[in-house]
């Protein structure tokens, strides 16, 4: 619900004003003086409507402060008296628009909804200016089935959780689940759980209020309000303190939030998306997550497959990063060999898609030729267990990663299948099956 303040000294004006913006849907308060006025913008406000005549004081000094302080609260101002001298200096100090008294409510409205897709569209470009990942390329079973997934998912409003290890590219599903969606013309906005400091959690999240702490010399508004309409991806949630995790459950059960430092609650629509390469299940269990907020969260659950499981994706993948690194470095185009295909398709990449990418853009720029051959491939690689599968059967090399990554993960876990489970990203029954599909046995089975 957006806010919006009416500064003006005249109850009249002031209240028919109110009383016809809240049946629209705003949340209204009001001021009759500059001075109420500045003590009502110590909480940030989405729009003001501002007098420009006041008794001693002029609403233009008060326009400047709010366009330096709160760049992001939108002003109309409004006048009985004013003149186009007076219009030009108010546009001049960043006014979005001007108003002549009476007002027309269709006018103010119609201001108002341009006022809103202005500002969702400064976001969105804000957005779009940040670095873009590679989309979902791939034409494999799993690839398939993940589409399928994200095409009945992504009109729904549910909650998605976004499953996967690291490199996977599980925003990338996110992204695909909000363009799908009914939401795709309003804000996508991303964070990364674990980058935020405990303590800025709350204002990262839900915003602040200007003097709320120090260094807040504006107001902020936070990843939620900025994503008002739209999607909110919550990457790595596995990551939140006990103390978020109950204060993200909150605002997801009243969908509404209180910025720090603030009074007043805020009503928020947001669709949130989380993604983890963890199995939030093995951390309820072991009470690291709420479980409460679980099921808020998984209402519908996705699995991006990792690029092992999807190993046939390679040369396609392959070819749109040497099509894309050639766009961004200006580089000739270089093609890789058959041969090439071959040894990267028996390597297991535990960093997944993004390993790949980094390994061709290695390979473009470390090798002298147009055309990449095995031999250039296999010198890149890492040394990993699964090399000494090349040349071989691919589901042999796969294989025996696999086996070398379940003994080490259950030996640094002393054997605790639970904890080995949530460290690999895997249902504690998902592990035992592959572990009997390996030849493996855990400690609870050998006694």
């Amino acid at each position: 619900m957006p806010s919006l303040l009416i500064v003006d000294d005249e109850p009249n004006i002031r209240s028919s004003l109110k009383a016809a913006l809240e049946r629209e849907g705003y949340q209204v308060d009001e001021a009759a003086s500059i001075a109420a006025a500045r003590d009502r913008l110590r909480e940030a406000c989405d729009f003001v409507l501002l007098d420009v005549w006041f008794p001693g004081e002029n609403g233009l000094d008060l326009l400047a402060e709010i366009h330096a302080s709160a760049p992001d609260t939108t002003v109309i101002m409004m006048s009985g008296h004013a003149t186009l001298d007076t219009a030009i200096q108010a546009t001049r100090l960043g006014a979005f628009d001007f108003l002549e008294k009476p007002v027309a409510l269709e006018r103010l409205l119609v201001l108002l909804k341009n006022a809103q897709t202005t500002r969702a569209l400064q976001v969105e470009n804000r957005r779009l200016q940040e670095p873009w990942m590679a989309p979902l390329i791939g034409d494999s079973l799993a690839i398939r089935s993940l589409l399928e997934q994200i095409a009945l998912a992504g009109p729904s409003p549910a909650r998605v959780l976004i499953r996967g290890e690291h490199g996977t590219g599980k925003e990338l599903v996110a992204r695909a689940l909000h363009a799908s969606s009914a939401r795709r013309a309003m804000p996508f906005v991303a964070v990364n759980c674990s980058a935020i400091p405990e303590e800025l959690f709350e204002s990262e999240l839900f915003g602040h209020e200007r003097g709320s702490f120090t260094g807040a010399t504006q107001a902020r508004r936070g990843r939620f309000e900025e994503a008002h309409g739209g999607t909110l991806l919550l990457d790595e949630v596995a990551d939140l303190s006990a103390r978020a995790q109950t204060k993200l459950l909150r605002v997801l059960q009243e969908g509404e939030l209180t910025r720090v430092g603030g009074s007043r609650p805020i009503r928020v629509d947001v669709r949130v998306v989380a993604a983890t390469n963890r199995d939030l299940s093995a951390a309820v269990e072991l009470e690291t997550f709420r479980e409460d907020l679980y099921f808020r969260l998984a209402v519908i659950p996705i699995t991006v497959p990792s690029l092992r499981e999807r190993i046939e994706d390679v040369p396609l993948l392959v070819e749109h990063f040497v099509a894309q690194l050639t766009r961004e470095t200006g580089r000739k185009p270089k093609t890789f060999a058959p041969g090439a295909f071959d040894a990267l398709s028996h390597y297991a990449f535990p960093g997944n898609v993004r390993e790949l990418r980094n390994l061709v853009e290695r390979l473009i720029i470390m090798s002298a030729g147009n055309r990449i051959g095995a031999d250039e491939v296999r010198a890149v690689l890492p040394a990993r267990p699964s090399d000494d599968a090349v040349g071989g059967p691919l589901n042999e090399a796969v294989r025996d990663f696999e086996r070398h990554h379940i003994e080490s993960t259950l030996k640094a876990e002393s054997g605790n299948m639970t904890r080995a489970a949530a460290r690999l990203g895997l249902e504690r029954s998902h592990l035992y099956k592959k572990m009997r599909q390996l030849g493996l046995r855990g400690d609870e089975e050998k006694g």
